[in-house]
Order: C-alpha cells, then sequence, then structure tokens
C-alpha cells in the first residue's frame, strides 16, 4: 500500500499513453516526449510497484493482469485532473493566453488554416497552439480546447457546431485537363485509394460522373493523391477547399461538386466559458459560415 502511495500523475500519463498505443515509441509521439523517457519512466513506475505492468514482445506491449487492475484507477484520475482543468478554465475571463486546437493535416494549408492565422493576427494577445494531426485529440481529456473535424457525424461528450457542409470534386493538373474530353473519363485514369491491387475498375468510380475511367496506383493518403495528379498520372477527388487551394491543380471538367462530409468545430461544453476560447469558436463559426463558398 505505501508504494501506491507514491504514485502520481506524472507516473500514470506514461502508463496510459503506452496502454493506449501499445508501444513505447508511439506512446513517445503521442505524448510528446521521447522514446527513451517513455521507456525509462515505464521502467521507474514498474520499480517502485514492484511488478511488471506489461508483457514485451516483437508485435509490442501488451497489459498485464496487474497492468489490467491498474488501468481503471489511471483512467479516472485522468478524468478527474481534466474535469478540474476544464472548471478552472471555463472561469478564466481573460482575453489573452493559449487556445489549443487540434486539426487534420491536410486543413493547415487550406481556408481553414488561413482563418485561425487571421484570428491571431486580430487578437495578437491570444496565442494559437496547433496540433496538426490526423489522429482525433481527446477533449475530454482536455488535450485540446477545441478540435476541428471533417466527418459526416460526431458523437461523445461534447459541443459539435457545423461551420460549413462541404462538397468534393475531381481535380487534376491543367495540361490533363485541357486532354479530356465529355465522355465519362474514357481514356483517363482516377487514382485509387486502398481497393484491391488486381482490380483495374471500383463501384465508387462507376457511380462517379467518370464511370468509363481506369482505376490506377493505390494511395491512401490526400497528401500522395495530390502529388501524383499535380504530375499528371490521373484525377483525384479532393474537398474542394482542400483541391481548390492547391497549386497545379484545377478542378476536372464535365462534372459538378459532390456533397460531401460535414466541417465541425467540437468542444467540451465545460470550456465554453473561458473567454479566449469562447472568442476563437466565435470567430470561426462567423468568419467561416460567412465564406461558406469556399468550402
Amino acid at each position: 500500500m505505501d508504494r501506491l502511495t507514491q504514485l502520481n500523475w506524472d507516473d500514470l500519463k506514461f502508463f496510459l499513453a503506452i496502454a493506449r498505443a501499445g508501444s513505447a515509441r508511439k506512446a513517445a509521439h503521442g505524448t510528446g516526449a521521447n522514446h527513451a523517457t517513455v521507456a525509462r519512466r515505464l521502467t521507474l513506475l514498474e520499480e517502485m510497484l514492484d511488478a511488471r505492468l506489461f508483457d514485451r514482445s516483437q508485435q509490442g506491449l501488451t497489459l498485464t493482469r496487474m497492468g489490467e487492475t491498474l488501468l481503471p484507477y489511471a483512467e479516472r484520475m485522468e478524468r478527474e485532473l481534466a474535469g478540474a482543468s476544464r472548471a478552472i478554465s471555463g472561469q478564466d475571463t481573460r482575453i489573452a493566453g493559449t487556445v489549443h486546437v487540434s486539426i487534420p493535416y491536410f486543413m493547415v494549408n487550406t481556408p481553414v488554416g488561413e482563418h485561425i492565422a487571421a484570428f491571431t493576427a486580430d487578437n495578437p494577445e491570444i496565442q494559437i497552439a496547433l496540433q496538426a494531426s490526423n489522429q482525433l485529440a481527446s477533449l475530454q481529456r482536455h488535450e485540446v480546447d477545441v478540435s476541428i473535424r471533417y466527418a459526416k457525424e460526431v458523437a461523445g461528450d461534447m459541443v459539435g457546431t457545423v461551420l460549413a457542409h462541404c462538397q468534393k470534386a475531381f481535380y487534376c493538373a491543367p495540361g490533363l485537363a485541357k486532354r479530356m474530353a465529355d465522355n465519362g473519363g474514357q481514356g483517363i485514369d482516377i487514382l485509387g485509394w486502398n481497393e484491391p491491387h488486381d482490380e483495374s475498375d471500383a463501384e465508387w468510380i462507376k457511380a462517379s460522373p467518370f464511370p468509363n475511367a481506369n482505376l490506377r496506383h493505390r494511395l491512401a493518403e490526400g497528401a500522395s493523391q495530390t502529388l501524383f495528379a499535380t504530375a499528371g498520372l490521373g484525377l483525384c477527388i479532393l474537398p474542394c477547399f482542400y483541391g481548390d487551394a492547391q497549386p497545379g491543380l484545377i478542378r476536372a471538367p464535365y462534372h459538378d461538386p459532390i456533397p460531401d462530409r460535414t466541417l465541425w468545430l467540437l468542444y467540451h461544453k465545460d470550456i465554453r466559458d473561458t473567454a479566449r476560447v469562447g472568442l476563437f469558436i466565435d470567430y470561426m463559426t462567423t468568419n467561416i459560415r460567412k465564406h461558406s463558398s469556399d468550402f
């Protein structure tokens, strides 16, 4: 019992990160620490408890029975601390300080990123800590104050504000656009995502404005899709607010934009009354809705 009373949050946050990531290296990426620090903290925690919390294997780290016993208590401590942090932050009336914002990588060089930058220009006493990641940062654990996401719907204990109902379109290099005819994409390649490699067609292409196009390459990220399309290697389908911002790409001819996902601004209800966070929420909501045609 004496050993347990020595536990503190600095010990447990690394334990939780490893339990969720499955390895010390992945946990290091999520915590901002380096791999050696995460591994050392785990070793110190296990030595303090005189217990092995994870089994090590080539596949990664898995919880032992002792680790599984500790996990819910660590998660409860995390929730309590995050709740206290949100409650205290929610009473902060200063129009100054830092707003922690999470967006996906692809949104940085788009109108979303431009509006965030414009907010800081209009509010010089407020700093933005921007976390660009495809992993959804936790609002409940107070990892960020606000998260902007591109999704059909959102769920969880958070407030979701619709910023824009977005469209997507096919994009290509200008040279490829000049070679296209109004023939449903005959003789044109469309860049694939995760389709089987032995297939030259896909149902989503058949249902698209270019049903006669060929499926070519497998590019699972928007950045690689953009790179190949800019090089003239085929059509790619992108959110309009992203595709329109990419140099070297234009909307492919012979089709209209297609309704797509929704742009959401998410925050925990406890943080809304923090003055600087509320100002950011209002600014982004007003300005993106004002320029909804960009999306």
